[in-house]
């Protein structure tokens, strides 16, 4: 995780740019890199999933992989991902079920934006079949969660005093739990054998001033050598080795530096976890800082030199935008997409979906669509509760909702948005008891996330009847200013296009990619609601 905090003194040193340049290490033919025969027919592209995941880990169960992500602000937190091939993937569930680490995770008179779930590890104990994750909270403590099921129920094991920053937690062959962790000074803990307490923690390795920064740890033992992989934010790739055990002494190699990525426009994959197929293959999977749309996963094979180092498999000097699929058993069913439809007909949301900071529980249901009772008197939609997100497909994608606004009360404000930073939205105002569908934009934060601007009506149109279709286009290809656009319909067939198009900002410092919102907040007093009957994400 590569943060820019004043608690933090390193912050991240190079800005998000299109990078260009060689990996360290042979430049493998494409069919060289996977040892056991594959599949030759199939090929995979990169990025294998164009929505925001970042700081990926990765490990595989048996016949399953899975994976984790940070989520910074948004609840639940620490999406787990499924896939039986690596390359389709869908949302399991949430390791951290609620961020409940304090007021400011509540919009309760402060606000957690750009903190909470930051990178982390996902890591399973076979000796008691249960999946552990682990990660630090505000640079105060560490938090471990563990479940028997990757879609939950997830529940908290403990809280460890020490900040394990962007840990790796590693399960040794003889059970013995070690985290690696740090930023520039890597250090190495061990943990009580019931993973509740710290037994004993070191420094293991400190960065050479030439590299500079090095974060973001995953910690791995393979064939009897300790692995410790970090990121040089937001162009490099280390890993350190050991043959001497978990504490080091540690040794240095370069695995990718300027790097040219998959996504045009985007940047150096990294900071992800090395993961290996059944059949022994290996496999990188990292992310590409693509923003607007947020930081996108790529996955690359790995090959190992004869001394114990890993090299990724280049194409034409690049991480591939295309690659053979992995050789591995035939999925036992399909993965559920990530985009399609949801009619919120289900006991409790989808895991597709995830809050702006923590909901007011008692104002939202579903189970005959989505049902968002006004929880926050205010002007201000950052400051507003129970606004519920969903992630952009890349690389262009149109989010559809269809809004029953029957039950808005005067002041009342509800709709669909692009949420970042910069965010604009379409939706309903309700004032002197007529509904109107507004385009508004010009909500802003500023680099400490306090909001500079709450918005201001550019377009409206009259409504009439109970029901609108709201429509948000967005375009999240990186490298350049991109549009978001906004539309409406009464009959759900013939959209009109309402107010200017909204340029996505492209900055990195917000971590967060832009997302579509839906929300629901008063300004004047509580008591009014909403229902969303249906959303629709779809690819052009």
């Amino acid at each position: 995780m590569h943060m820019s905090w004043p608690h933090q003194p390193l912050s991240r040193r190079r800005a998000l740019a299109a990078a260009t340049g060689l990996a360290t290490g042979a430049v493998l033919p494409p069919a060289a890199a996977q040892g056991p025969a594959r599949a030759a027919a199939a090929a995979y592209t990169n990025p294998v999933i164009w929505q925001d995941f970042a700081d990926i880990d990765v490990i595989r169960v048996g016949d399953t992989f899975y994976a984790s992500a940070s989520t910074m602000h948004y609840s639940p937190g620490a999406p787990v991902l499924r896939s039986y091939d690596l390359v389709n993937w869908e949302i399991a569930g949430h390791s951290v079920p609620v961020l409940d680490f304090g007021a400011k995770y509540d919009l309760d008179g402060a606000r957690g934006y750009v903190r909470g779930i930051w990178a982390s590890s996902l890591a399973y104990r076979p000796s008691n079949r249960t999946f552990y994750w682990l990660g630090q909270i505000d640079f105060a403590r560490t938090y471990v969660y563990t479940a028997t099921a990757a879609e939950g129920p997830w529940n908290r094991l403990t809280t460890i005093s020490t900040p394990y920053y962007d840990a790796g937690l590693l399960i040794d062959s003889d059970d013995t739990l070690y985290v690696a962790y740090g930023n520039t000074t890597i250090s190495v803990a061990q943990l009580s054998p019931d993973g509740r307490t710290q037994v004993r923690t070191q420094q293991v390795f400190t960065t050479p001033s030439s590299v500079g920064t090095l974060e973001g740890s995953r910690f791995y033992k393979i064939n009897g050598q300790y692995y410790i992989f970090l990121t040089r934010p937001a162009n490099g790739q280390y890993i350190l080795k050991s043959s001497s055990g978990p504490f080091g002494p540690y040794t240095m190699r370069q695995v990718l530096l300027d790097l040219r990525g998959p996504i045009p426009g985007g940047g150096v994959p990294h900071q992800g976890g090395l993961v290996q197929t059944q059949n022994g293959a290996w496999y990188y999977m990292a992310f590409v800082d693509a923003y607007p749309g947020g930081r996108m996963p790529a996955l690359a094979p790995v090959t190992w030199t004869s001394d114990g180092w890993p090299v990724v498999q280049l194409v034409d000097g690049a991480w591939g935008t295309s690659y053979p699929s992995p050789a591995v058993p035939p999925p036992p069913r399909p993965v559920t997409p990530m985009t399609g439809v949801d009619t919120f007909d289900g006991p409790t949301l989808k895991p597709r979906w995830e809050w702006n900071h923590n909901p007011d529980n008692t104002k939202w249901s579903v189970g005959n669509g989505l049902t968002l009772q006004t929880a926050t008197v205010t002007h201000d939609l950052y400051w507003a509760r129970n606004t519920l997100t969903h992630r952009i497909q890349g690389p262009t994608s149109t989010a559809t909702v269809q809004l029953d606004h029957s039950a808005m009360r005067d002041g009342d404000r509800a709709g669909l948005a692009l949420l970042r930073d910069s965010s604009a939205w379409i939706g309903v105002k309700r004032d002197g008891g007529v509904p109107r569908v507004v385009m508004v934009d010009g909500l802003t934060m500023d680099g400490s996330w306090n909001t500079t601007g709450t918005g201001r009506e550019v377009a409206s149109a009259a409504v009439s009847g109970s029901r609108v279709w709201l429509r948000a286009s967005a375009d999240i290809r990186p490298g350049a200013a991109r549009p978001g656009t906004f539309s409406y319909s009464t009959d759900g067939t013939t959209f009109t296009r309402l107010g200017p198009a909204f340029s996505l900002g492209n900055d990195w410092r917000f971590f967060m990619g832009y997302r579509f919102a839906l929300f629901n907040h008063a300004t004047q007093a509580l008591g009014g609601a909403v229902r969303v009957t249906r959303f629709e994400l779809s690819t052009p």
